[in-house]
C-alpha cells in the first residue's frame, strides 16, 4: 500500500519533508524516522474507511495504518519523538546560543498562537449555542485550565469540518474521589460590554433535579389547598407561598449557575436549603393564623444562608466582590422587613410582606439598573461605580433555560396527575372520563405551545436578545407557573364534580366521592378559567420577547397577528367565569376548544407559505431581521455594552 497525505488532513508538508500540525487540533498523521507515513484512525470503522481513502489515493508508496492509543499507535510515536529529541540535541550543539535564541522565540510565538486560538476559535459546543439561542458579538470563550476545567480538544480528519469535543482533564478524573472542598470559580462574567465564559456547557447536574422532585410535592399541596376553598383569602395564601419557594428555587439555581464547585461541601449546601424549603412547605397553609413565623423563620434562614455565602464568595473571589455585597445587601433589606411583619398584626401585616417580596424578586436587578443609569451620579462615584463592578457574574443561558424547562415540565406533569381519579362505575366512559380527556389536551397543547412553538427556531433568544427581553422573560415566567398552577388545581376538582349528564356520584371511588361536588363555586370557576387565561396571556409575552426565523416569503400569519389572536382568547376566558349557566362540562370543553383553537392557528401561521403539511417536505428556509446599527458595534469595542443581571 501506498500513501500521500490528502488534501484534507489537518496536517501540511513543508518543504523540507516534515510536518506541520496546526494548533488546537489533535495529530492524525506523521512520519517515522525511516521517511514511512503512519496515520491514526479513531475507531475500527474509522480505519477501514481510512483504508480504502489512502489505498485509493496512492498505489505506490507504503503506509502505516494505526488504532488511536493502540501499543502499535505509543510505539511509532516514541520512535519519532526520540528521533525528533535527538535532532534537537543536535542541532543545539551544531549552532550554540542562535538555536537557544531561536527556541526562546518559537515559544513565545507558541504562547501568543495559544492565546489567540482561544480568543478567535468557537468550539463546537458555542457554534451549536449559537444556532440555538442566537449569535451575539459580545461573546467570547475561554479555557480556565487552572480552575480546573480543562481545554477542549478537536479532532479533525478525513470527514471535513466535523469535531469531535472531549473534555480530557474530566477524563483523567475519573474515579477520583470528590473532594471536600474546592475554591469555587466563575463559571462566565462581564466585562467591559464582553461577555466572557467557559468553553464548555453547564448542564444540569442530578442534585439539581432532585431540588425540582421536592418542588412537586410544595407544587401539589399548594394547589390542591387552593382548589379546596377558591376564595380571595386562600389566592392570597398561595400567591405569597409560591412566591416565597419560587425565590428560594430561583436563588439556589442562580448561585450553582453563577460558581463551578462539584465538592461535597456544595452538596451539604443544597441538602440545607432544601431543609428550609422543606420546612417552609410544612407551614405554608395555616400561615395567616398560627404558623406565620415558623413559615417566615424558614425563609429567611434559607436566605440569610445564601446571602453568607455571598459574602463568604466576595474574600474567596475578589473579581466579582461588589457584585456579591450588592446580593448581601439586597437580602438584609428585605429580610428586616419579613422580621418586622412578624410583630405586626392582619392586614397591616400585608404590606411589609408584598414589600419585601417585590424587593427579593426584582431588588438587585433594580440596584444594578440604577447604578448602570449614565448621570444619576456624580462622576467620583460613578468612576467608583465602575471599579467595584468591573466584573459580574453571569447566568449561563443553556442552565438557565435547561432548568427553566425543567421547572415548566414539573408544572404541566402536575396537571396531568390532577385530572387522575379512580372510577368505580360498571361501564368506565362516561361524563368524568370525558372531563379527564379534555384536561389532558388542554395540558398536552400547552406543553406543545411552549415548548415546540414559542421555544424552537429561535433567531435570537430573549436572553440573548437584550437586558430588557432577557428581565421579561425571566419575569413572566412566575405569573405563567402560578396561574398554570392554579387552574390546574381546579380542574381537578371539576374533573369529578357530578354536576352534569352520565355523573352519578356512585361513580367515583369514596376518596373521590368526598371531593366531588354538585354546584361548583364561583371562585372555582374564576381559578380555572382566568388561571388558564392568564397562563396563556404570559406565553405569548414570553413568545414576544424572542425573536423568531421568518420565511423569505414571510409566514401564514404574522407573529403579531398570531400573538393578537392568543390575547383575545386569553379575554375571553377571562370572561368566561361569569357564564353561571355552564356545568363543568361545558366549561372545560369550551377552554379546551379554545386552546386547540390557539394551537392549530399556530402550527398554520408559524409555517411557510411555500411548505405543505402533506407528503414530501421542501425546503424552506428561514430568515429574520436584525437592526445593529454602526454605534452598537462601536460600543462593543469601547466597552459601553453591559448585561443588567449577567444573563449570558
Amino acid at each position: 500500500m501506498s500513501t500521500t497525505p490528502p488534501t484534507t488532513t489537518p496536517t501540511t508538508t513543508t518543504s523540507s519533508g516534515h510536518h506541520h500540525h496546526p494548533r488546537g487540533r489533535r495529530l492524525r498523521n506523521f512520519l517515522l524516522p525511516n521517511g514511512r507515513e503512519v496515520h491514526i484512525a479513531l475507531s475500527p470503522e474509522d480505519a477501514e474507511s481510512l483504508k480504502q481513502r489512502l489505498s485509493a489515493i496512492r498505489k505506490d508508496e507504503p503506509f502505516d495504518l494505526v488504532l488511536s492509543g493502540s501499543p502499535e499507535h505509543l510505539e511509532a510515536l516514541r520512535q519519532a519523538h526520540t528521533h525528533h529529541e535527538s535532532r534537537r540535541e543536535a542541532l543545539r550543539e551544531r549552532h550554540g546560543s542562535a538555536y537557544d535564541e531561536f527556541e526562546s522565540v518559537r515559544s513565545e510565538l507558541d504562547a501568543l498562537g495559544s492565546e489567540l486560538h482561544m480568543l478567535t476559535d468557537h468550539s463546537v459546543s458555542l457554534d451549536a449555542n449559537f444556532s440555538k439561542y442566537g449569535y451575539s458579538a459580545h461573546l467570547r470563550t475561554y479555557d480556565d485550565t487552572s480552575g480546573g476545567s480543562s481545554e477542549t480538544s478537536s479532532v479533525s480528519g478525513w470527514h471535513g469540518d466535523e469535531h469531535e469535543k472531549k473534555d480530557w482533564e474530566k477524563e483523567r478524573r475519573n474515579g477520583r474521589i470528590m473532594k471536600v472542598y474546592k475554591k469555587p470559580t466563575v463559571r462566565q462574567y462581564f466585562h467591559k460590554g464582553l461577555l466572557w465564559r467557559a468553553s464548555e456547557n453547564t448542564d444540569v447536574a442530578s442534585f439539581e433535579l432532585f431540588v425540582d422532585l421536592l418542588y412537586v410535592g410544595i407544587i401539589a399541596i399548594n394547589g390542591d389547598h387552593a382548589a379546596e376553598g377558591p376564595t380571595g383569602y386562600e389566592l392570597l395564601r398561595f400567591s405569597i407561598t409560591f412566591i416565597m419557594s419560587w425565590k428560594i428555587w430561583s436563588d439556589l439555581a442562580l448561585i450553582i449557575s453563577w460558581f463551578e464547585t462539584d465538592d461535597i461541601l456544595q452538596r451539604l449546601f443544597v441538602l440545607f436549603v432544601m431543609s428550609c424549603l422543606l420546612g417552609l412547605t410544612t407551614n405554608m397553609l395555616d400561615f395567616f393564623d398560627h404558623t406565620y413565623s415558623q413559615l417566615v423563620s424558614f425563609y429567611l434562614a434559607a436566605r440569610l444562608f445564601m446571602a453568607s455565602y455571598y459574602f463568604f464568595l466576595s474574600f474567596i473571589i475578589p473579581m466579582v466582590r461588589g457584585m456579591m455585597y450588592l446580593n448581601v445587601l439586597m437580602t438584609l433589606i428585605p429580610a428586616a422587613l419579613w422580621i418586622a411583619s412578624i410583630h405586626i398584626s392582619m392586614p397591616l401585616r400585608l404590606a411589609p410582606i408584598w414589600l419585601a417580596l417585590v424587593l427579593d424578586l426584582i431588588g438587585v436587578v433594580s440596584a444594578n439598573l440604577l447604578m448602570r443609569s449614565k448621570g444619576a451620579f456624580p462622576p467620583s462615584v460613578k468612576s467608583w461605580i465602575d471599579r467595584a463592578f468591573e466584573f459580574i457574574p453571569a447566568l449561563n443561558i443553556e442552565h438557565k433555560v435547561e432548568r427553566t424547562n425543567a421547572f415548566v415540565t414539573l408544572v404541566f406533569g402536575y396537571s396531568v396527575v390532577a385530572i387522575i381519579y379512580q372510577s368505580a362505575a360498571p361501564f368506565g366512559l362516561n361524563a368524568y372520563y370525558g372531563k379527564a380527556a379534555l384536561g389532558l389536551i388542554q395540558a398536552f397543547c400547552f406543553n406543545w405551545i411552549y415548548f415546540e412553538l414559542d421555544g424552537a427556531d429561535l433567531f435570537a433568544h430573549a436572553i440573548r436578545r437584550s437586558a430588557r427581553a432577557s428581565m421579561l422573560w425571566t419575569t413572566a415566567h412566575l405569573p405563567f407557573i402560578m396561574s398554570f398552577v392554579l387552574g390546574a388545581a381546579a380542574l381537578s376538582k371539576l374533573v369529578v364534580a357530578h354536576d352534569c349528564q352520565d355523573t352519578e356520584v356512585e361513580y367515583l371511588t369514596d376518596t373521590y366521592m368526598a371531593k366531588s361536588e354538585g354546584d361548583i363555586p364561583i371562585g372555582l370557576r374564576w381559578f380555572y378559567c382566568a388561571g388558564l387565561g392568564i397562563a396563556l396571556l404570559c406565553m405569548g409575552i414570553i413568545s414576544l420577547s424572542h425573536i423568531h426565523k421568518d420565511g423569505p416569503r414571510g409566514m401564514r400569519i404574522r407573529k403579531k397577528h398570531r400573538m393578537a389572536n392568543r390575547f383575545v382568547v386569553c379575554v375571553i376566558l377571562l370572561c368566561l367565569p361569569t357564564a353561571h349557566g355552564l356545568n363543568s362540562l361545558h366549561l372545560i370543553a369550551i377552554v379546551t376548544g379554545l386552546v386547540v383553537w390557539v394551537l392549530l392557528l399556530e402550527l398554520w401561521g408559524c409555517s411557510c407559505p411555500e411548505e405543505s403539511f402533506f407528503g414530501e417536505k421542501r425546503r424552506c428556509a428561514y430568515t429574520a431581521r436584525c437592526r445593529v446599527g454602526r454605534g452598537d458595534l462601536e460600543g462593543v469595542e469601547k466597552g459601553e455594552k453591559m448585561g443588567v443581571y449577567g444573563l449570558s
